[in-house]
């Protein structure tokens, strides 16, 4: 009886130190999930609050256009060597999988007189805004965290503060309103070469006449498509715009704290630009 006992005492204890572990597990996961909701949570209240108070200063833009202006440079010309030679290689990437496709099932000849035009329909409402907003967010976007972020722990941010300066309409707003004004001219130059750059590739290697190319967007192509593109590009900058300067804004650290700012800012905007595009896709 003796052994008996000690055996069923035996497995009693080693099932409650198996639950006791289990339920340290399941308490584990639990504050895990708990600490990245609350943190997203927060990381999405000051995104927030900052774009609003962001919009509220959108009035005083013929004030502070000189602020606008440096920022539209920023996003604008200095981007444009980059957008430009991603644009060329997309238009050529697109024509490429498509002409591929079809010519795969034997459909090339049936689909010549619509290629143009499927192109660019992918090109002008899904590519060019989707990775002309990545670049920008690798681009545009870190750096404003790294600026922003290097102005907060080197107080140059309290000394705004102690000017009696809001940081939002200073260093804010002129970034958010720059984003929104040039994303979409960035857009259209990446329409163009890329529309180029497919031209290009169907002529030299598929053989499709630019005649054949041109008059099928022209008889197939709708505008609303092209709008759609632009307001995305629109939309895409400005996420990007707000977000860096969110990041940048709550930098702590010193010099580390800059770099995983600028990590942040570029990673968020991305996954939220690809969010925002399916989004897109789904509603529209």
């Amino acid at each position: 009886m003796a052994k008996i006992q000690g055996c069923y005492g035996s497995r009693g204890i080693s099932g409650e130190l198996e639950t006791g572990r289990n339920f340290a597990i399941v308490m584990e996961l639990v504050r895990f999930v708990g600490h990245w909701t609350l943190r997203f949570l927060g990381g999405l209240g000051r995104i927030l609050l900052l774009l609003r108070s962001v919009l509220s200063y959108v009035p005083r833009v013929p004030k502070d256009w000189r602020l606008v202006i440096r920022q539209m440079a920023v996003f604008g010309v200095d981007s444009l060597p980059l957008v430009l030679l991603i644009g060329s290689f997309t238009g050529a990437i697109a024509a490429l999988q498509a002409t591929n496709l079809f010519d795969k099932f034997n459909l090339l000849e049936l689909a010549r007189p619509y290629l143009g035009s499927s192109i660019a329909t992918v090109v002008f409402t899904e590519l060019t805004p989707v990775l002309t907003a990545l670049v920008i967010a690798g681009r545009v976007g870190g750096a404003i965290a790294a600026q922003l972020g290097t102005m907060a722990v080197s107080e140059q941010l309290d000394a705004l503060e102690i000017m009696a300066i809001d940081r939002d309409r200073y260093l804010g707003m002129p970034r958010v309103v720059a984003a929104l004004a040039m994303m979409p001219v960035l857009a259209v130059f990446s329409n163009l070469v890329a529309v180029v750059g497919a031209l290009v590739l169907t002529t030299l290697k598929f053989g499709i006449s630019p005649e054949l190319f041109f008059d099928s967007i022209q008889r197939f192509f709708r505008t609303s498509e092209l709008v759609l593109g632009l307001v995305k590009s629109a939309v895409f900058g400005g996420v990007t715009a707000i977000i860096g300067c969110a990041e940048g804004f709550a930098t702590t650290g010193g010099a580390e704290g800059v770099g995983r700012s600028t990590v942040r800012a570029f990673t968020t905007s991305a996954a939220t630009i690809l969010v925002l595009d399916a989004l897109f896709g789904y509603v529209l």
